[in-house]
């Protein structure tokens, strides 16, 4: 079954969703999947999220164009419909550490990821050898101790309109705004901590330290701020003092991965959207 998504943002008022509705039947399409919420039914937020099948490619332009004209300027409504068809292509940036690259490559090979891997990029060398297995090509781009703006040029230059989606796997660099501009599109950055606790580097010593009863990680879009973009998905383990720092990263490893994964997921199916500094999940 191939089907279209909607999603809708705009100040909550009656009709909304009736208004839909009765568009999308009109033009013969099975409603399969609805999910919606509101900030508060007065002079609150609506977000929406609807799912349905049998609209042709050919049927697009016009779809678009009448829902804009018939629904959207009514409701004044932020909008856009995304087609399952049209996989979205998902670049992965990567340093040393493989457990979320290998997870995300082994549910790419199972079909279990909604989008096209299409190239690996790292600023080491030393996962050329696994990526190869699995038939994607992989570049090298070094980024030395004062050369970030020639290594975001190069990756500019290899990645530049070629995907829909970028993945920081464990990438152990800090984008620039001027990449995050140019690249222009979403990036989805995994940090090993359950944010906003220990932002930046060695969060899994400094949890130590702390003395944590939990230990998390958190999925979410890259903002210029470190850290600090909306999540998207985020994962815990409960851990003790019999937890030293290698099992604490043992532990979190598996977190890291999966909850990778999930927000790769989420954001593939058109179940995200953003509202600041702020994401509303439909899974």
């Amino acid at each position: 079954m191939i089907s279209t998504r909607l999603l809708v943002s705009c100040l909550d008022q009656p009709g909304i969703v009736s208004a839909i509705a009765t568009f999308l039947y009109e033009r013969g399409a099975n409603i399969v999947d609805s999910a919606q919420h509101s900030t508060d039914p007065v002079d609150g937020t609506f977000f929406m999220r609807m799912e349905f099948v049998d609209i042709n490619d050919e049927e697009r332009v016009a779809l678009e164009e009448s829902f804009d004209q018939e629904v959207a300027r009514r409701f004044s409504m932020d909008w856009r419909f995304s087609y399952a068809r049209d996989r979205k292509r998902i670049g992965i940036l990567v340093s040393r550490s493989d457990h979320c690259l290998l997870d995300l490559l082994w549910r790419w090979r199972r079909d279990e990821l909604e989008g096209e891997i299409v190239h690996v990029v790292s600023n080491h060398p030393d996962l050329e050898e696994e990526v190869s297995i699995y038939g994607l090509p992989y570049t090298c781009i070094p980024v030395a101790n004062d050369g970030k703006a020639q290594a975001e040029h190069q990756l500019l230059q290899l990645l530049g309109g070629r995907v829909d989606l970028l993945v920081l796997a464990r990438y152990m660099q800090i984008l620039s705004g001027t990449f995050l501009d140019q690249i222009a599109v979403p990036i989805i950055n995994i940090h090993h901590s359950f944010l906003p606790a220990f932002v930046g580097a060695d969060p899994y010593r400094r949890a130590l330290e702390r003395g944590v009863k939990i230990i998390g990680a958190t999925a979410h879009y890259v903002t210029e701020r470190l850290d600090d973009g909306p999540i998207i998905a985020q994962g815990v383990e409960p851990v003790s003092h019999r937890h030293d720092l290698e099992e604490l990263e043992r532990i979190g490893r598996d977190i890291e991965r999966v909850t990778l994964a999930r927000a790769v997921t989420l954001h593939l199916e058109d179940r995200v959207i953003v509202h600041g500094n702020k994401t509303f999940v439909f899974d």
